[in-house]
């Protein structure tokens, strides 16, 4: 009954003229920056960021939240039409989508992206409404040396699911961290790194970082790599799947669901490892394995379903625990940080309109999506032709613009700046600025837990041990660890045997 009642409070506020406006503006622009390659979510919410603090926060949080579940509808598009992937997301998308739109089946195949993602994002947000009651009051009960292992274990996590080297991730968590303790010793008043800079007292504006390693830097590497293919031969006729193409459907949907939920949960997890991990899923229990790679409707229904499951469901450890399990969760976190809003389980009881109002949104921009995306499919192929060298501009003028308006100060602007040249030079030596951003993020807390378990337990660093949620926190964080080390180091070793 509790649970019904949150999720009327939530509906309630959700269906607010305002708030369905600014919800319908966040799936319209998610669906779009979606279809347009190299622009992303990411690189959006950045942007739009600074616009959101003249909004209530629940509204600005159903706006942005829109932004990132919409994209993962609209990137399916021209990934079957064209392909074109519009997100990381929807490359497993254009291997079987494609052929089927080449074969004639085009509009089958976006008629299953829609249904797969709807019906995703739907039990999705049924999970999150169940499963955060739970997950918050488990959180309640966490210490100071809790809340401490809780973040080293979501920051060793994004270490073991990141894409390259392990040793890579960890060098951007470290760099994160050592940027985040920039600024004054809340507990000491001690100013850190600051080299006299009046500017760096409050430490580096987290935003400007954002803005410039998702913004400046991702502009600068599309601008290097963009490329407009041509649009396939041939119209979609129908958009209605038949009965057996339903069947086909029925079984990666539902199996994609299931574990694009379950790795969405995982810090640095989400909509593009859910996605990747279906396509395999579903290539390893097919008993028609010769035909993904040639139009298998399991290829496009399996992976659609995952990673619209594991975008929403990547909400839940931000809500509940104040862990962002990925870049985009990092700056949702930063932008309620920033309206005096502090991300974990006091959300649900101090601000409740806010949480159940951004669940109950997550229904009503699903279902906004699912009459956005198929009637304007011949708008969005089009869209996705328009040349880059039309759009980095606006969007390195609107990312100086957005960091000024913070504080109105130029020095944010170097930041942004510095951090988009130095966030370009890591990508180009493959190293991911997500795990940088999310040690950035955490630090100060990991930090302050830190100095608060130890002054409680008077210096002594058994305290992480004998607390048997810590214990068990840290354990599961080394085994994790040591399960993706072992197995590379060995790889190493033989290769290095061979030569």
């Amino acid at each position: 009954m509790d649970i019904l009642a949150n999720i009327m409070l939530g509906l309630g506020a959700a269906v607010t003229p305002t708030n369905l406006l600014y919800c319908f503006l966040g799936c319209f622009l998610g669906t779009l920056i979606g279809v347009i390659p190299g622009i992303g979510p990411t690189a959006t919410i950045a942007l739009l960021l600074p616009i959101t603090f003249t909004l209530e926060p629940t509204t600005a949080l159903i706006m942005l939240a829109g932004i990132y579940y919409g994209s993962q509808y609209g990137g399916s598009t021209t990934a079957i039409m064209v392909r074109l992937p519009g997100q990381a997301e929807s490359v497993i998308t254009a291997i079987d989508g494609h052929e089927m739109a080449k074969q004639g089946r085009g509009g089958v195949a976006l008629a299953t992206a829609a249904i797969g993602s709807f019906f995703a994002g739907t039990v999705a947000t049924v999970l999150i409404a169940v499963c955060s009651p739970l997950l918050t009051r488990v959180a309640l009960s966490f210490g100071p040396a809790d809340y401490f292992s809780l973040m080293v274990f979501a920051l060793l996590a994004s270490v073991t699911v990141a894409q390259g080297s392990i040793v890579k991730a960890i060098g951007m968590i470290l760099l994160g961290l050592m940027i985040g303790s920039i600024g004054t010793d809340v507990t000491s008043g001690t100013h850190r790194f600051t080299f006299g800079t009046l500017a760096l007292y409050d430490g580096i504006n987290i935003i400007a970082v954002i803005m410039g390693l998702f913004g400046v830097a991702e502009t600068i590497r599309n601008i290097e790599r963009h490329r407009v293919m041509p649009v396939i031969a041939g119209k979609i006729t129908s958009l209605m799947p038949a009965a057996q193409d339903f069947r086909n459907m029925a079984g990666p949907i539902l199996r994609g669901t299931g574990l694009g939920s379950l790795l969405g949960i995982l810090p640095g997890g989400g909509a593009l490892l859910a996605s990747f991990a279906s396509y395999a899923l579903e290539k390893r229990v097919s008993r028609e394995r010769a035909q993904f790679g040639h139009g298998a409707i399991a290829g496009v229904a399996g992976p659609e379903s995952a990673n619209n499951a594991g975008a929403q469901t990547s909400f839940i450890p931000m809500l509940t625990l104040g862990i962002p399990s990925n870049a985009i969760m990092a700056m949702l976190a930063s932008a309620m940080i920033m309206r005096g809003i502090t991300p974990g389980p006091r959300v649900m009881t101090d601000q409740p309109v806010l949480f159940w109002g951004l669940i109950a949104s997550m229904w009503v921009g699903n279902a906004m999506l699912l009459v956005l995306n198929l009637p304007l499919i011949g708008l969005w192929v089009r869209l996705a032709r328009i040349p880059y060298h039309l759009l980095y501009p606006a969007i390195l003028v609107f990312c100086a613009i957005g960091v000024y308006s913070m504080s109105n100060s130029t020095f944010d602007i170097y930041v942004m700046t510095a951090f988009g040249l130095g966030g370009y030079v890591l990508m180009k030596l493959n190293c991911e600025p997500a795990p940088l951003l999310l040690g950035m993020l955490l630090g100060p807390l990991l930090e302050q837990n830190l100095q608060r378990a130890l002054m409680l337990s008077r210096g002594d660093l058994m305290v992480f041990i004998e607390r048997p949620i810590s214990a068990s926190l840290l354990a599961v964080s080394v085994l994790s660890l040591l399960l993706v080390a072992l197995p590379r180091v060995r790889r190493k070793r033989e290769e290095a045997l061979q030569d």
